[in-house]
């Protein structure tokens, strides 16, 4: 099964959870932007939770299905539609040969995640499906997705074919069958909230009281300079105590820098592996998914969580994500 590219959108992009363990040799880790979406897509269509999906962002691509294939649409609201009839998202969807899937106006975040039942067939670079822009490996030709790129991907896995049969039971002649139950919104990540659960950096104890109190009591505004390595922040300027020398050290997802300007950083996914700049904060691995739905434009503002409460958030997320393995593992 293939999929063909008909409008590219403002950036399209074959994702999975990450390119791991090879930051000591300098290669980012890129990956989803929004990890848990990627997850539930998948395990909607019958995948395992890691396999290669396509990140939308914002402004989505017009795509035609070639044959028929089970999907499912995650993460933000880009208001898709399939055949300009309104689609539902978090759940399974079925559709037919020549089918035209596109978007409208973001109504809710600003990433969707598109899986197909058997996942998309792209090959592997260093572990991962991952496009990386900057290293230009990964996805598709290592490059976001262009008018014209056909995606080939696998046939429906033994889960997906199951679901298959249910939307079809009843033959129709609409050019698609989505299930009429979701995921309750309770187990999904909240996209309505601003305010990131953080904890102190590394170097948080380095900047003046007044900093200190300015980054956990403001909003910043996220700046139109953002994308996948970072969200560039505007706000009351952060200083230092006194000037201190950082060496280079490890940064991941969420850390946040604080260049000599003092507007913050905050990293993302494509984010470089060391960085030299004091690190005021760690946004909570539990608040990636909502973080990653900030569109520019925007206002964000951090709230300060100890080490444990942050621990405690990540496991009720896994939790989460379990009660929805086995509430799928029933309706099927």
């Amino acid at each position: 099964m293939s999929i063909k590219v008909i409008r590219p959108g403002l950036l399209t992009t074959i994702q999975d959870i990450g390119r791991h363990g090879y930051q000591k040799d300098g290669m980012i880790v890129s990956g989803a932007m929004d990890k848990v979406a990627l997850r539930i897509a998948n395990l909607l269509v019958g995948n395992q939770e890691n396999q290669p999906v396509i990140e939308i962002t914002l402004m989505g691509p017009k795509i035609e299905f070639q044959q028929d294939a089970l999907i499912a649409l995650t993460g933000g609201d880009l208001s898709p539609t399939v055949n300009d009839e309104a689609v539902k998202m978090w759940r399974p969807l079925y559709v037919k040969k020549g089918s035209v899937l596109q978007f409208g106006v973001p109504t809710l975040g600003c990433r969707s995640y598109l899986s197909v039942s058997g996942a998309f067939n792209v090959p592997a670079v260093m572990g991962s499906t991952s496009t990386s822009l900057r290293a230009r490996i990964g996805g598709l030709h290592g490059k976001a997705l262009q008018s014209g790129d056909e995606v080939l991907s696998h046939p429906p896995t033994e889960t997906g074919e199951a679901i298959i049969k249910k939307l079809v039971k009843k033959q129709t002649d609409r050019s698609f069958q989505q299930a009429f139950w979701k995921i309750h919104p309770k187990l999904l990540p909240s996209y309505e909230r601003s305010i990131i659960r953080t904890m102190k950096g590394v170097e948080f104890d380095w900047f003046t009281k007044e900093s200190q109190q300015h980054f956990f009591n403001q909003e910043f505004d996220v700046t139109p300079q953002s994308d996948r390595m970072g969200y560039r922040l505007k706000g009351k300027k952060l200083v230092l105590g006194q000037e201190k020398e950082l060496l280079s050290s490890a940064v991941t997802f969420g850390t946040i820098q604080v260049p000599k300007e003092g507007q913050p950083i905050v990293l993302l996914a494509d984010h470089q592996t060391t960085g030299g700049y004091p690190r005021i904060g760690q946004v909570a691995t539990a608040d990636f998914s909502a973080l990653a739905q900030i569109s520019p434009g925007k206002k964000v503002s951090f709230q300060a969580i100890s080490l444990d409460e942050a621990q405690h958030l990540y496991m009720e997320q896994e939790k989460k994500i379990n009660h929805i393995k086995r509430a799928l593992r029933m309706k099927i």
